[in-house]
């Protein structure tokens, strides 16, 4: 098992790591009001009188926001607490109106659950590894600064005002930035399978602040920092390269680090303070009171957990044990929400053209899907249109070649000319002349020229020389333009210099 550390004048360290991720919950509604969530609207065009603070407005919770939670929950395995109570955090920002924002800290809405990161040398994960996940918690969002629209002067959009998001918090569990990559790649399928976040990171509807500590290896843990509101996977793990080099300078050079709240600026690869971090009771915390506890009922229970899909971890067992595809197949097939869409829709069709039960061509169908096809769309580039790429045409292709109809670069012209013109495959193949050649009269006839014109060839094959039989087979493809069945032309030419 290879270990991540970090080597220092005074020896290796190790770096420990916990993640917050915000996930803004799929909702038309914020968590406490009305207002619509749809991302890009003008600015403050979606505010309620509730987001806006205004006087003697009460929240109402919003109940998809409290079912998204509870899925999300299951689908960690995690405990779901039946009673849960929503706190005030009290803080002061410019664009959070009531001075306080609606969280959950002494009785979250889930409890214990984990998260299992796969194997994957690539990318510097050993072996698997279960990540504990503390909590999940329900809260409000706060608005948005902008800086840069006035030399002088701020402005504050408050559409974001007021966004339910689930808090998922990590346990210190993670070693490496590979393996905190893996989390969240992990976590964001997840939630995207289940559909309670979209996992946009570009749009900030997920996000996570790192928390990073260092320590000697065996040692208690260390002081950690935190940067805030992280929004890709690859900038979660520059933070932590960064960060925990910085530790290490910062302990030994004689200083200590100190429990603070950093920002990472994306153009240097650094992070910065921004504030000294506050412990539980700087905010006073207390019950919000208009708000009644959250009692969650066994029959809302039973419909949130009958609602969830296949998740990833069960998918890949399946598509390996049932369909026989590789490790590697199954986790990049079942990696995202629309692999696996695009796979089963094709894998449905291949087997109807086909006429093969699926565990039949599923190998056939996973190689073309994550290889074949997306180099093909690559090569055509801005000429090709993705709406032409349906599932029918594609299988019809497959099928083609499953009969020996066409070869694998035939299947990759046709699917070339499909993907530019929305033709259909079948007539390409007659009118292109893209179909193999089987007549095996006419293969026939082009091996007896071809050994006529290298008797001295043939004579040394049959001496012993096999590697000869390769010379044949290109002779014969090359004469027949490529376009002859390779299986036809193997067994003539076994046949003939037998």
């Amino acid at each position: 098992m290879s270990t991540y550390r970090i080597q220092g004048a005074t020896g290796e360290w190790e770096v420990v790591i916990g993640l917050e991720v915000h996930a803004q919950v799929t909702s038309n509604a914020k968590l406490f009001s009305g207002a619509s969530t749809a991302f890009g609207a003008e600015p403050n065009s979606q505010v309620s009188l509730v987001d806006a603070a205004m006087p003697g407005m009460l929240p109402v919770p919003n109940r998809e926001c409290i079912r998204q939670a509870v899925r999300t929950g299951m689908a960690i395995e995690a405990e779901i607490n039946k009673y849960s109570r929503f706190d005030r955090k009290n803080y002061f920002y410019a664009d959070l109106p009531q001075g306080y924002q609606i969280s959950q800290l002494y009785h979250p809405i889930v409890g214990e659950g984990s998260l299992l990161i796969e194997q994957d040398e690539k990318t510097g994960i050993p072996e698997d590894k279960t990540i504990g996940i503390e909590r999940i918690h329900v809260e409000q969002d706060a608005g948005k600064l902008m800086h840069d629209q006035h030399p002088t002067m701020s402005y504050v959009d408050l559409n974001r005002s007021g966004v339910a998001l689930m808090e998922i918090v990590s346990k210190p569990d993670m070693r490496s930035p590979a393996e905190a990559g893996a989390y969240v790649r992990k976590l964001r399928s997840i939630l995207r399978y289940v559909g309670s976040c979209d996992g946009n990171m570009e749009e900030g509807s997920m996000r996570a602040d790192v928390n990073v500590s260092v320590r000697k290896p065996g040692d208690e843990f260390g002081t950690r920092t935190e940067t805030k509101n992280v929004n890709s996977v690859r900038f979660v793990m520059q933070v932590i390269e960064y960060e925990a080099n910085r530790q290490v300078d910062v302990l030994e050079s004689g200083g200590s680090v100190d429990q603070e709240t950093r920002l990472f600026d994306v153009a240097t690869g650094t992070t910065r303070t921004m504030r000294s971090k506050e412990d539980a009771h700087d905010y006073r915390y207390f019950p919000d009171p208009d708000l009644l506890p959250l009692v969650l009922e066994d029959d809302f229970l039973e419909d949130c957990r009958a609602s969830l899909p296949e998740l990833p971890d069960a998918k890949r067992v399946r598509y390996e044990t049932e369909l026989g595809l590789t490790p590697y197949n199954a986790r990049e097939l079942t990696a995202e929400v629309e692999t696996f869409a695009r796979f089963e829709t094709l894998l449905s069709a291949a087997a109807d053209a086909i006429a093969k039960p699926e565990t039949k061509i599923a190998t056939q169908v996973a190689n073309w899907a994550l290889s074949v096809a997306p180099g093909v769309i690559k090569q055509v580039g801005d000429e090709a249109d993705p709406s032409h790429a349906t599932g029918e045409r594609q299988a019809a292709i497959l099928a083609m070649q499953d009969k020996s109809e066409i070869s694998g670069s035939q299947a990759k012209e046709i699917f070339e000319i499909v993907l530019k013109t929305g033709r259909e495959p079948d007539e390409i193949a007659d009118t292109e002349g893209l179909k193999q050649v089987s007549d095996t009269g006419a293969i026939e006839a082009a091996i007896d020229e071809i050994l006529a014109n290298n008797q001295d060839k043939v004579e040394q094959y049959k001496g012993g020389k096999d590697k000869l039989f390769g010379f044949f087979v290109g002779q014969t493809m090359k004469a027949m333009q490529g376009k002859a069945n390779p299986q036809v032309v193997n067994q003539i030419l076994k046949d003939k210099l037998g």
